[in-house]
């Protein structure tokens, strides 16, 4: 018997949901590092255009992040799943920030600020992807270089060639 205030002991069915938990948590991270290796190729900076700098390099990884989340929403266990994989990423942007030398305390200011640049970035690329109204070499300009984006118009085309050729290789 349990008295008011006392946790209530764990069942054999909660002893699932957190090993599930773990597990998600787990593939998650294992797909974040693919994703970031993905994000971390020459031929984007060399070939597309974007700026091998700090910022650029995050631009390629919010691009490719934003791809890998909306594929793992498709996944019966889809947002969970999204939600472990983005925050696998922020815990290896936080540590990033950190090894850079950032302070203590503008890590968490420079991860808000990051957070919402990604959400932004994510919500354009989901939609421009899906067909929507901007198309998707627009939404690449404006996120996917830094505000700067490259005079040559093939690097452009080129990201964008990378960018549906990943979203479809996940699609597999």
């Amino acid at each position: 018997m349990v008295s008011a205030g006392q946790p209530r002991p764990v069942s054999a069915g909660s002893w699932n949901v957190l090993s599930r938990k773990r597990a998600d948590d787990k593939f998650a991270a294992a797909f974040y590092l693919r994703t970031a290796e993905q994000a971390r190729q020459p031929a984007l900076f060399d070939a597309c255009g974007i700026p091998d700098t700090l910022d650029g390099r995050f631009d390629a990884l919010a691009l490719h992040a934003a791809i890998a989340i909306e594929r793992l929403r498709q996944e019966p266990q889809g947002e969970r799943l999204a939600q472990a994989f983005f925050d696998a990423m922020f815990r290896h942007l936080d540590i990033t920030l950190r090894e850079l030398g950032v302070q203590d305390l503008g890590v968490g200011r420079k991860i808000k600020i990051m957070a919402e640049g990604f959400h932004g970035r994510a919500l354009a690329y989901r939609e421009a992807l899906a067909g929507g109204v901007t198309p998707l070499a627009d939404v690449l300009r404006r996120n996917a270089y830094g505000g700067r984006p490259p005079a040559d118009e093939a690097a452009v085309e080129r990201l964008e060639a990378h960018s549906r050729q990943y979203a479809r290789k996940l699609a597999e």
